[in-house]
């Protein structure tokens, strides 16, 4: 159980810190201009940073059902386990979701959509998602692979600077969610189309997720 409370501690810090630089920052407004892209890619990416130095030696520090998924293709989790931090994920991200539409009322939360990249297509939206996801997630199953020796340590690092790329690609086309727990809690604060088109970043990131599974136990060596 003390996992699942971790996972779901670490999710709220991501959605929460992460969104909520997207929102003050004015990510995705003309206002808000590069700077904002660029900062609000940093800062998801030094959440995951935090947590993964947090509660990765509780946990492992997934924050992200996509994670969880490859990790349970690859048989590092259990499916007891994966479905534990999966609701732990989803739980930290609603609270997230409802402290964000406190803090920030009558704004968009940080949610993902179909943006200015896409061309108004779901189609590019649900392929950018799938792309980036596989690609983080291969990251992920790389970097905290045993045979990684001392690199290992390093892996909470090597995993949120490759978050902050993702981002600097994703923000474009869909606001970047890899994270389906990420998308979910403060879509259900703002409803509408962010709420109808979150369908987008559960399927993506999930198919992303075995994408990389996959891709990943085809290269995995035992030594």
């Amino acid at each position: 159980m003390k996992k699942y409370i971790a996972e779901c501690i670490g999710t709220f810090v991501l959605t929460f810190l992460g969104c909520g630089a997207a929102v003050s920052l004015g990510c995705g407004t003309p206002e808000g201009g590069i700077a904002a892209v660029v900062g609000t890619a940093i800062a998801f990416g030094l959440s995951v940073v935090a947590m993964a130095y947090t509660i990765g030696g509780i946990s492992g520090c997934h924050i992200n059902p996509a994670i969880t998924l490859g990790c349970l293709v690859t048989g590092r989790i259990s499916a007891k386990d994966c479905c534990g931090y999966m609701v732990g994920q989803v739980v930290g991200a609603i609270i997230a979701g409802a402290a964000l539409a406190a803090f920030y009322p009558g704004t968009g939360l940080g949610t993902n959509g179909i943006g200015a990249g896409c061309n108004g297509c779901w189609c590019i939206a649900l392929s950018v998602e799938i792309v980036l996801t596989a690609l983080f997630v291969l990251v992920v199953l790389g970097a905290t692979h045993k045979t990684n020796g001392a690199t290992g340590n390093f892996a909470g690092l090597a995993i949120g600077l490759s978050l902050i790329l993702i981002h600097l690609v994703g923000i474009y086309f869909t606001g970047t969610s890899v994270n389906p727990a990420r998308s979910i809690g403060p879509a259900l604060f703002v409803g509408g189309e962010a709420l109808a088109n979150v369908w987008i970043f559960i399927v993506g990131p999930f198919v992303g997720a075995l994408v990389a599974a996959i891709l990943w136990k085809g290269i995995e060596t035992k030594e």
